[in-house]
């Protein structure tokens, strides 16, 4: 599995730790930035993480600001992306299992580091059901496709 993974100055502490979280499991995580704690904008490592992960090159991306909203609006922006803004394990399950979302998003000023692991080892582990789920997705693909 490989992860893109990218976070704006407020998100970066926690980035570091979701990261190292996920080199530790074995999963390879390519790490689009930011690298410190100077301010930046989240635009800027959003729609580069997301298109990313439309184009195959990652299986999925986690997106992390201060409160994961910028990120989650970015991603959503880039065709072929279904980013969550998840703050508890019962949506990080939901999201992957009902929407197939493909991008995780979570606040570094919202959760503390063991919960944001928990919700990122839940996202990861969960799969999408398909049945009534997979016409519901396919509605929001083909109404991307007429853009």
């Amino acid at each position: 599995m490989k992860i893109a993974i990218g976070s704006d100055h407020a998100g970066f502490k926690l980035k570091e730790a979701i990261k190292k979280f996920l080199e530790e499991k074995g999963i390879e995580v390519i790490d689009f930035g930011t690298h410190s704690e100077e301010r930046v904008d989240y635009p800027d490592y959003a729609i580069p993480v997301a298109e990313s992960v439309a184009k195959g090159e990652e299986d999925f991306g986690i997106l992390i600001c201060g409160t994961g909203i910028g990120m989650s609006i970015a991603a959503n922006k880039v065709k072929g992306i279904r980013a969550s803004l998840v703050s508890d394990v019962y949506s990080a399950h939901s999201a992957r299992e009902h929407n197939n979302a493909n991008v995780l998003c979570m606040g570094g000023r919202v959760l503390g580091v063991e919960l944001a692991k928990e919700i990122t080892n839940t996202w990861l582990n969960a799969k999408f059901q398909a049945g009534r789920h997979e016409r519901r997705i396919k509605k929001i693909m083909d109404y991307e496709q007429k853009k």
